[in-house]
């Protein structure tokens, strides 16, 4: 069975608690404490028309396949609402990923796919008059501006890293000499990277903006931001999302040597990152990513903001029904940094195996969150809090203290914004958080704190001169006791520790008190 807070208590250090642990652990009850995050998949929605559709990238072609992605993008969102109805008071949020600043090649003759053996010189170039007769002698790329920010002995990737090109001469102002370091084929339409380079391209492109205006008006939960290099690149978003998306929150894909260098204000911007391990690996050594990943996820706990860990965790699952023992280590060591999330992509997207790789994830963090020694992470993170602290925090403080003193099954939060459980959740407690809240929004973001149930409150809110004030928040405390009894988070006559305010609306909460997980204990009745 899993460690109870008591377990911990009596083996609070790390190498302590790793010496004592049980290899054969299985959790007693399915209380997943992580998020995963899952892309559709798209061939399943579109016509055999569309997977075979020419490489030709017109104009026309182009505003006709951003037409039919925004009819599939549709028909995703209408069904996660439409199951959202199945599981009543469990929501499920929805995230859209911007393609953000870009840089591609042009296109072959014909789309041909052209052979280049490493050590071959050629030019890459800016001159439009390659754009759609790229050759092994002249490769157009869409960056005006590469020959401004590239310099000799620099690397240039092109398609995900799998031709490199180091830097010779810049020729021009329109051409940079560069000589091939492998073999390959060049072919139309690849991405760019420049890494150790910093670009100048603006954070949002039309399509992003139009991507933006969509999520707006289908009511997103989340905006995925990619290449995210500074702090204003967030503010920007914030200023296209406009008043009637400002519930839709940030995370920022942290991708590039730029994003990396600015991590601290584009925290301090955001709502939560994304450790985009996929481009990361790209801009910078691969060995380095190992690094990146723990400082960015250490930041961010220190920050209280969530961190999704991503890209290739169980790649291999495309095509095979059993991951690597390495990757199952890689999901477990980003469970052990301290991450909120782990995401599929690849596998669920376009793999073979899309549900075993989400039972291997979810067995994989499971396990792995039992190595945590979740005291001396509490102590820690209390001992890098900024004081002082606001009201809400520190209620969020102690309410993890108390919940590992009494050994509490739950701590049961009543949130409007989210924001008392996003704190109580970056103390790690050992107990799953039941988040229970009137804000739709909330609820569905909620999904990316680590240990959080959001379960919405079928109710409105009442008027308080006709309603008393803390029978309204007893009705709301016996629902979850009820919902998560009924989920088995909680079995009867355990101890929950209820956080709560001292009067409705936001940045209130100030009071926790101490219940018996009885659906009569409050003296209410039956929900």
């Amino acid at each position: 069975m899993a460690a109870t807070a008591l377990d911990h208590l009596s083996l609070g250090g790390k190498i302590e608690w790793l010496s004592q642990l049980n290899t054969e652990f299985s959790p007693a009850r399915e209380v997943p404490p992580y998020f995963h995050h899952l892309h559709h998949r798209p061939q399943d929605q579109l016509g055999r028309g569309h997977q075979q559709a020419p490489r030709s990238w017109s104009q026309r072609r182009s505003h006709e396949l951003l037409s039919r992605q925004l009819r599939v993008s549709q028909s995703v969102i209408d069904n996660a609402r439409q199951a959202e109805k199945i599981q009543a008071g469990r929501p499920i949020a929805i995230a859209l990923d911007t393609k953000g600043p870009e840089i591609r090649t042009g296109n072959t003759t014909n789309d041909e796919d052209l052979p280049i053996s490493a050590g071959t010189i050629l030019n890459i170039t800016t001159d439009e008059q390659y754009k759609t007769a790229c050759s092994t002698e002249n490769m157009y790329v869409d960056y005006v501006n590469i020959t401004k920010v590239i310099a000799p002995g620099r690397i240039i990737y092109v398609d995900d890293g799998v031709l490199a090109f180091e830097v010779l001469e810049i020729v021009d102002d329109k051409t940079i000499k560069v000589k091939a370091r492998n073999n390959g084929f060049i072919s139309s339409r690849k991405g760019v990277n420049l890494p150790n380079t910093d670009v100048d391209l603006p954070a949002l492109s039309e399509k992003d903006k139009a991507d933006l205006k969509f999520g707006v008006k289908n009511n997103v939960d989340m905006v995925f931001a990619s290449f995210i290099r500074r702090g204003q690149d967030i503010k920007d978003i914030r200023d296209v999302l406009g008043e009637e998306g400002k519930h839709i929150q940030i995370i920022a894909k942290i991708e590039n040597r730029q994003g990396l260098n600015n991590f601290a204000e584009i925290l301090a911007e955001t709502d939560g990152v994304m450790v985009a391990r996929g481009d990361l690996g790209i801009e910078i050594p691969a060995a380095e990513v190992f690094a990146a990943q723990k400082k960015i996820i250490a930041m961010c706990n220190i920050a209280g903001k969530p961190v999704i860990c991503a890209t290739q965790m169980l790649e291999s699952m495309i095509k095979n029904p059993r991951p690597t023992r390495a990757e199952i280590s890689d999901v477990g060591n980003a469970v052990t940094d301290g991450a909120d999330c782990v995401m599929l992509s690849g596998e669920t997207a376009k793999g073979a195996y899309p549900n075993e790789a989400v039972r291997e994830m979810s067995e994989a963090v499971l396990k792995a969150e039992n190595t945590i020694p979740y005291v001396s992470h509490f102590e820690e993170l209390c001992s890098l809090a900024k004081r002082p602290v606001s009201i809400v925090e520190s209620c969020a403080m102690a309410s993890v203290r108390a919940s590992l003193d009494l050994n509490a099954a739950a701590i049961l939060v009543l949130s409007t914004s989210g924001e008392s459980a996003r704190l109580i959740s970056k103390y790690r407690p050992v107990a799953p958080i039941i988040m229970i809240t009137r804000n739709d929004s909330a609820s569905r973001f909620a999904h990316l704190y680590r240990g959080v149930y959001p379960f919405l409150f079928p109710e409105s809110k009442p008027d308080f001169s006709k309603v008393n004030w803390q029978e309204d928040v007893d009705r709301r405390i016996k629902w979850g006791l009820s919902h998560a009894i009924a989920l088995n988070i909680l079995q009867e006559g355990e101890t929950v520790v209820v956080v709560q305010g001292w009067k409705g609306g936001m940045g209130n909460t100030n009071t926790f008190r101490i219940v018996k997980a009885d659906v009569n204990h409050l003296g209410l009745g039956q929900p």
